[in-house]
């Protein structure tokens, strides 16, 4: 693929645009309470049409994370966002939560979000489960499109250079004590080598414990099928076939990507029925007036349709040292020339989380970590399987709020306190799989 291929998809946005403002304004008018025509059967189907069609055709920008309000020792708190640390690719926020002068502190957690696409704010729930309890950061990774080429390439050993340097600012911002770090998914391998290649330089700033929730440590543990396609075909294949230049106006112009429409295709195509039956059932609830049931809808659609640009040496660099060479786990990866062993692990806390059904990261994958991470004591690792989430539960919904979360409470509590916080049980999956390792 090359430029003409992002030309392309861009001038058939705007061909469209004149018939997505009239499919607005069409609904706009049909909506109308003062239109009798609104109160009919045509008239609310008409409407129904005019909305899919325009929520099909827009550009969905970056959503808010529109966190405003949380309950911090039994007190609601005003929530506010605050950029503390920032870089071309990445800018670290900070939920600043007012409390009073004389409230203890609270632990510091570092939450990693996932450069897959989608923005930060798919961990909008992640965060709002923890806000009560901790000083809550989140990494918020730029779309590569809106990054000049003057600030060079972002690649896999940038992404580990990052958390590195966000560890040790958060560090000194928390007294020279390391903080903790939850990675969701994909980040799961930069962040445990960050770690290793903070302990082996003895960093005093490494982080006190991270948190893997879903991710690829090792793809050859009851590989997916996205595992299987990125192992089949390997960087060549995606490099002929994803990789195009972002074209002008963007900042990024001339810059190699792993473009978000294409991703967002691939998205799509892996529950296609899925996503075709819940927008006939979001018509459907158009047509009765079921305005709950189409919120619902355009919310989740609203967070899942916007997507950014990958850095194509980033994607393509991921794909060949976690899909394909397996680097890892192999004791084969390497971050400025120099091995990641995790061995060197040692002060660290570890926690792993998998969900029973993840189609995305096979259970074992993230468990693995365990067998990796030789040196830490028994007594800081544990694991928990969830049953009955996929991917997107391990991270979010009800059960992440009720089941997952609460365990990584106890896990940090008991790192931080004299003891060990044990993992509640579960039921019966829970008894055989979320042992403490």
């Amino acid at each position: 693929m090359n430029l003409f291929s992002y030309y392309m998809y861009e001038m058939a946005h705007l061909a469209v645009g004149p018939a997505r403002a009239m499919s607005d304004a069409a609904r706009l008018m049909f909506r109308n309470p003062l239109n009798p025509v609104a109160h009919t059967a045509a008239g609310r189907n008409l409407a129904a049409s005019a909305e899919l069609f325009e929520r099909l055709t827009r550009r969905y920008g970056k959503p808010l994370f529109d966190l405003e309000r949380t309950r911090v020792d039994g007190r609601e708190a005003p929530v506010t966002e605050a950029v503390v640390w920032a870089k071309p690719f990445c800018s670290l926020i900070h939920f600043v939560r007012a409390r009073p002068a004389s409230a203890p502190p609270q632990p510091k957690l570092l939450i990693v979000a996932p450069i897959s696409g989608h923005y930060a704010t798919l961990l909008r729930g992640t965060v709002e489960a923890f806000l009560p309890h901790y000083e809550v950061y989140i990494t918020d990774w730029a779309d590569a499109r809106m990054v000049p080429l003057t600030f060079g390439r972002f690649d896999l050993d940038d992404y580990i250079d990052y958390l590195i340097e966000i560890s040790q600012f958060l560090g000194k911002e928390n007294s020279g004590r390391g903080v903790h770090t939850l990675g969701v998914c994909q980040p799961s391998v930069p962040l445990i080598a960050a770690i290793a290649v903070m302990e082996r330089d003895r960093d005093p700033l490494a982080p006190a414990s991270m948190t893997l929730m879903g991710g690829p440590i090792d793809t050859r543990r009851s590989p997916t099928a996205v595992n299987k396609l990125a192992e089949e075909r390997g960087s060549a294949w995606f490099r002929r076939n994803c990789i195009v230049k972002v074209p002008f106006p963007y900042p990024g112009v001339g810059r190699e990507v792993y473009p978000g429409f294409l991703q967002l295709s691939g998205f799509m195509a892996m529950n296609l029925d899925k996503h075709v039956n819940a927008h006939v059932d979001m018509f459907n609830h158009l047509v009765d007036g079921d305005g709950d049931s189409a919120e619902k809808h355009r919310d989740f659609y609203d967070e899942y349709m916007a997507v950014m640009d990958l850095d194509a040496a980033y994607y393509l660099q991921t794909i060949d040292t976690v899909f394909v060479e397996h680097a890892l786990p192999k004791g084969e990866m390497r971050h400025r020339g120099k091995p990641v062993d995790l061995a060197d692990i040692r002060r660290s806390g570890l926690m792993t989380v998998e969900g029973e059904n993840d189609d995305i990261s096979g259970v074992g994958q993230t468990h693995a970590a365990h067998d990796l991470c030789v040196n830490i004591p028994a007594a800081r690792k544990t694991h928990y399987m969830q049953p009955g989430v996929g991917h997107y539960g391990v991270f979010n919904g009800g059960r992440f709020r009720s089941e997952i979360a609460p365990r990584i409470r106890e896990f940090i509590a008991g790192l931080d306190g004299p003891g060990r916080a044990q993992p509640k049980k579960n039921g019966k999956v829970a008894a055989k799989r979320a042992l403490a390792v």
